[in-house]
């Protein structure tokens, strides 16, 4: 009988074999034999147990299951349809009860303990010690401790989480593919660039919508057609439409996301308070770099003080050159003026328009740069596969390999840019395979693959990026590269298996590169005559940098603060379920641009925080914690030279191939040479004057 294709671990995947009948008996086995080798391991004689036996057999033990249930998540993520859809769900709480009762399993957290605790087992060094240290701590964070009935009850828990963290994300996918809006006169459409509108156009077609005649153009809230027409839009009922539209996703029937929220985060501060913990947010972090709640949220709030005047300052300027270029009375904006109304400020104060800037992203371009600039700095050899010589999963997904200067197979990856009601909203990157060093010596490829929802090409011409969409691409590069060049034995200890406010440095250092000029010359070129671009527009762009930052920065604090709010304070905000979305608005009023209407916070369309059972919880705070690190390492490469190999490989060996084999702040210090200085990004912000 042929090998149940989501089982198999070739490296070259036959994706087109991967069909949804095949995830049940799949998944099955994968769980019948991994539950084999740990009820094996929970059996040994206390006396017999050695690190091989235990630690390695159980990391050993659920790489098949990790591998296939990877194939299905991938593929729900990338190519939606209702029968792959019920097999995943079907799937999901065994999986998941699966995974939760690993660390509750008493015989086997015995046999683990016993050799953790024997002479042998503190005898380790390096990356063994490190192995050994991160299981016995997963262990007892996830309540292995703990006594039966709890033990139970947290199985439940995890259970109940993956339910209703998989049905939440499914329904800000499908509120999102569910909404359009359709135009008919193109008088509405004034303002909005030619590529939106062109793409807009495609999109009805595609729905059978409109004639040569009659022209229809379909917006949808997809990101490259939301964004043109709240930027750019002159008709403002236009505008209010698609805010509209937009901050309902996740709050409507039917696909409603209110009843689920208050049901998640009950459960999570359930499972905190079970394991010793007062709420999520510190059962979450007392492994990461913040330590604890109240140490994340001072960090945010402190950025949130030390923005606090530019940003009022920033919101009265916009107040005051809306009612001078209308002639209006002064003050707030509608919710849905803000982006135009700014893209119109900037335009007059900088003499600059982000689109102006398309022509000189050419995908293409950007890919080719990425690659080169990766080759100068990291040493590396990226190629693309020829087409058809590996299967992809959609026509449009492209097949790479890495390799270094010395002819090793790194690794290989997938990229899958552009948007596709199949696909889920966003940009990404995930894994399939970790290979790394092996225990005869060799070293064995990795796998991954970079995902987003770029603007798609049109008309023959080829895809144009905004600035924002090429940093994009290279921040989910970073995170690529963080797993395909690890070099850890220990594979849950490899790439970005690392403590989750770490987890970002290797992505958002790279947007850096974006903002060069040395290194823009590599690929920012006219996709029709190959110039640069020109040095009056790339001092524009410069200068308009900064420009709103402090509402930038505070959006972001906005988010964090409502994350770290939700998971300190979860018995006062569940207090009254009904009052939930009124009570955290009210609490971070002082983080969102004053509108009338007032907007809404992102509560039921918050994927980072509520699309899975821990995820972004408690985490959301790490984006700017990783922009500390980031602005702060990057100052090495300002430093040294930004093509500097020397530079570059030193970001390798203590950042790139280290994954979760040292402690993250010693990583950072072997890089720096110190601890990360939180001025590197109030100075990169123009929030605080260079020294």
């Amino acid at each position: 009988m042929a090998e149940n294709p989501f089982l198999s671990t070739d490296f070259d995947i036959r994706w087109s074999a991967h069909t949804p009948d095949l995830i049940e008996p799949a998944i099955q086995q994968a769980l019948t034999d991994a539950q084999a080798t740990i009820d094996g391991i929970a059996a040994l004689p206390l006396e017999e147990v050695n690190y091989a036996n235990t630690f390695l057999a159980l990391e050993e033990s659920t790489e098949i299951l990790n591998l296939a249930w990877g194939k299905v998540s991938h593929l729900q993520s990338v190519a939606d349809e209702p029968a792959l859809r019920e097999a995943q769900n079907k799937m999901l709480p065994e999986v998941s009860t699966f995974f939760a009762r690993i660390p509750l399993n008493p015989a086997l957290w015995e046999r683990l303990r016993a050799y953790a605790e024997s002479d042998a087992g503190q005898a380790h060094t390096g990356i063994h010690r490190r192995f050994i240290d991160e299981t016995v701590a997963d262990f007892r964070q996830a309540g292995a401790d703990l006594p039966d009935a709890q033990r139970q009850r947290l199985e439940e828990i995890q259970s109940e989480l993956a339910q209703l963290t998989q049905k939440y994300s499914e329904n800000v996918l499908d509120a999102t593919n569910a909404w359009q809006l359709l135009v008919d006169d193109v008088s509405r459409l004034a303002g909005i660039p030619q590529h939106a509108r062109d793409t807009a156009r495609r999109s009805a077609e595609s729905k059978g919508l409109g004639s040569p005649e009659k022209p229809v153009w379909r917006f949808t809230l997809h990101h490259p057609s939301l964004e043109p027409v709240m930027v750019y839009a002159e008709d403002a009922e236009l505008r209010r439409q698609m805010w509209e539209g937009s901050v309902a996703v996740g709050s409507a029937e039917p696909h409603d996301n209110r009843p689920l929220v208050p049901k998640i985060l009950a459960l999570r501060h359930e499972e905190a308070q079970l394991l010793g913990q007062p709420h999520f947010a510190d059962h979450v972090l007392a492994r990461r770099m913040a330590g604890n709640g109240r140490q994340a949220l001072d960090f945010i709030v402190d950025l949130q003080t030390k923005a606090a005047d530019a940003f009022a300052q920033e919101n009265a300027e916009l107040e005051a050159f809306k009612a001078a270029q209308t002639g209006e009375p002064q003050g707030r904006l509608k919710a849905w003026e803000v982006s135009y109304w700014a893209e119109k400020l900037r335009r007059e104060r900088y003499a600059f328009d982000d689109e102006s800037l398309r022509p000189y992203f050419p995908m293409n371009r950007v890919i080719d740069g990425l690659f080169e600039l990766s080759s100068r700095i990291f040493g590396l050899v990226i190629k693309a596969r020829p087409a058809g010589e590996v299967e992809v999963w959609h026509d449009e997904v492209k097949a790479y390999t890495i390799h270094d200067r010395d002819g090793r197979h790194l690794g290989s990856f997938y990229a899958d840019w552009h948007p596709r009601e199949s696909k889920r909203g966003g940009a990404w990157m995930g894994y399939l395979i970790t290979g790394g060093p092996q225990p005869d010596g060799s070293r064995k490829p990795h796998l991954g693959y970079i995902l987003g929802n770029m603007t798609p090409p049109a008309d023959g011409k080829p895809a144009l990026l905004t600035h924002r969409e090429v940093e994009t691409v290279f921040h989910e590069f970073g995170h690529l590269l963080h797993h395909l060049l690890g070099e850890v034995e220990i594979k849950s200890l490899n790439g970005v298996n690392v403590a989750w406010d770490f987890v970002e440095l290797p992505s958002q250092i790279m947007e850096n590169w974006c903002w060069e000029r040395e290194s823009l010359d590599l690929f920012a070129r006219h996709h029709e005559t190959g110039e640069p671009i020109p040095e009056d527009m790339f001092q524009k762009m410069v200068a308009a940098r900064n420009f709103r930052s402090a509402c930038a920065t505070t959006r972001q604090v906005q988010f964090a603060k409502m994350d770290l709010l939700l998971h300190t304070n979860t018995e006062a905000y569940l207090a009254d379920a009904a009052t939930l979305e009124q009570r955290i608005t009210a609490d971070v009023a002082d983080t969102m641009v004053p509108t009338e209407p007032a907007g809404r916070p992102i509560l039921y369309r918050f994927g980072h925080l509520f699309s899975d059972p821990t995820g972004y919880a408690a985490g959301y705070y790490s984006y700017k914690w990783a922009e500390v690190l980031d602005a702060d390492a990057f100052g090495r490469f300002k430093e040294e030279g930004i093509f500097n190999p020397d530079t570059g490989a030193d970001f390798v060996r203590h950042i790139l191939s280290k994954g979760n084999s040292e402690d993250p702040a010693a990583l950072f210090r072997a890089f720096r040479g110190r601890d990360p200085d939180v001025n590197a990004l109030l100075e990169r912000c123009g929030l605080r004057a260079s020294a």
